[in-house]
């Protein structure tokens, strides 16, 4: 054991942890960064495989909602235990657990015979990517140091992007290629190969990790943390979809004092010297709290946004599948361009950097809505890719830096549970602006008739966007000038 700082922590206050291990072998990084695309594309491509699904399993409405749905549940109420999983027992052991069980997961779904086969693989693979999220930022923050963890962290925010944007078009080719007549089944089969090489060969270059010590499993405080963010992601994840039913509100209600019991049980367990499953003094620093505020305000203007998009695209505009996620193409390429970079520019400019992305959202949404208003429900939907390229570069500039963020003063000891909040705060973003903006789009759609009910709603989302984008630029001036000052 050797005593080492994070990138943000200064060189007077050092603290006990893990050394962290030599530099580790370059294929690491790669193959724990399929972790991440693979789980945020599951998230995303099966929106385009509904209407292929629904007809082959003579499937219903209720039935399709709650395959969709099932997995963002599971992913986003598994994620802080997943952390401290990996804590506990290895996160390279977790990692590559997780990943076999994912592919594993996926060819159950891709083989479903039914829709009540298919729900029950589907939360399988969404318990396993929340046990797999965590483990990659614990890994980047515990096995690599200085510019290394930082060109790690920049990968991490551009693959949870990538899959994020592409995963409309992938799932596009997938479907209109139908290879081997596979249809819908395609999008879960593709990640069997991918998924088995990335499992095998984690045991092989992925540095073993855990928190130091011997800390013992926090069972209680992992019971209530679960039950504390289920009350908060199923209403929001079948809420609206039910018109928000009596139940849906009591769940919200309930979560409050959920998390106030789960708060000072954690309490209580730290200070019996054991180990929690939040280590609540994280919160204690300024960097982590108003990271994880940025982070969430980011994300319920992402998932969002691409639904109302794809909404606008395919039954506004009419495209296929294929043609709209070429449309997103141009929102990608923008992404790509500022995301592979973005750690230069927060080099030197920092948090502002974040607030630059927010900047270029602005201009970019502002476009889409004069585009979208001027081309109505005819004119050429190449307009508006200029808006798309513009609006996906300044979501890449915002990503990596809300990451490294949130992470640059966590401790090894505490990189699962720090990685799981994170990854947490995501998923409820996500589940936060798809309620949010499903009621805004709905509404407009239900109070407006004829061709022009799409543009007009995608047109009010838009407005929503905007005002994140606004509030996210606000937010960031909360955050540390530099990732190590206080």
């Amino acid at each position: 054991m050797t005593t080492s700082t994070s990138p943000g922590t200064s060189s007077g206050a050092t603290t006990p942890q893990a050394a962290a291990p030599s530099a580790p072998h370059w294929a690491a990084l790669p193959i724990v960064l399929v972790g991440v695309f693979l789980s945020g594309l599951d998230f995303f491509i099966v929106n385009v495989a509904i209407p292929s699904m629904q007809a082959d399993l003579h499937a219903s409405e209720a039935q399709i909602q709650l395959i969709v749905a099932s997995y963002a549940l599971m992913y986003g109420v598994g994620m802080i235990t997943g952390g401290r999983l990996g804590d506990l027992f290895g996160r390279r052991r977790m990692f590559a657990l997780a990943m076999t069980i994912f592919t594993i997961a996926s060819a159950a779904c891709g083989l479903a015979p039914n829709p009540g086969a298919l729900l029950a693989f589907r939360m399988v693979q969404g318990a396993s990517a929340a046990l797999m999220a965590p483990q990659v930022l614990a890994i980047f923050t515990t096995v690599y140091i200085g510019e290394a963890r930082a060109r790690a962290i920049n990968w991490y925010g551009a693959t949870s992007g990538f899959a994020a944007v592409f995963g409309q078009l992938i799932g596009g080719i997938l479907i209109k290629t139908n290879v081997f007549h596979l249809e819908w089944r395609g999008c879960f089969l593709i990640n069997l190969p991918i998924g088995l090489a990335a499992a095998a060969l984690a045991l092989k270059y992925v540095p073993e990790s855990k928190a130091p010590g011997r800390p013992k499993l926090d069972l209680v405080g992992m019971i209530l943390v679960t039950l504390a963010l289920a009350a908060v992601c199923v209403p929001l994840i079948e809420g609206r979809q039910q018109g928000w039913p009596l139940w849906s509100w009591i769940c919200l209600v309930a979560a409050v004092p959920l998390f106030v019991i789960f708060a000072r049980q954690q309490n209580r367990v730290r200070a019996s010297g054991a180990a929690p499953s939040v280590d609540f003094s994280l919160f204690r620093e300024r960097a982590f709290t108003a990271g994880l505020v940025a982070q969430l305000t980011f994300w319920t203007s992402m998932a969002s946004y691409f639904l109302v998009l794809a909404l606008y695209l395919q039954k506004g505009r009419g495209l296929e599948p294929l043609n709209s996620g070429l449309v997103f193409g141009g929102l990608g390429l923008g992404y790509i361009i500022t995301s592979l970079t973005a750690r230069f520019v927060a080099a030197k400019l920092g948090r502002q950097t974040i607030a630059l992305g927010c900047a270029i959202r602005i201009v970019a949404l502002i476009l889409q809505i004069v585009t979208v208003t001027q081309i109505g429900t005819t004119g050429n939907i190449i307009w508006l890719v200029p808006g798309l390229f513009l609006d996906g570069a300044g979501m890449g500039l915002a990503v990596a830096p809300l990451a490294s963020t949130v992470l640059s003063r966590v401790t090894p000891k505490n990189a699962g549970s720090a990685a799981g909040v994170l990854t947490t705060g995501l998923q409820v973003g996500n589940g936060l602006g798809v309620a949010l903006i499903g009621l805004i789009f709905y509404n407009v759609l239900a109070h407006t008739t004829g061709a022009d009910a799409y543009p007009h709603a995608f047109t009010a989302c838009l407005y929503y966007v905007l005002g994140i984008s606004v509030l996210l630029g606000l937010v960031v001036q909360a955050l540390p000038k530099t990732p190590g000052a206080k």
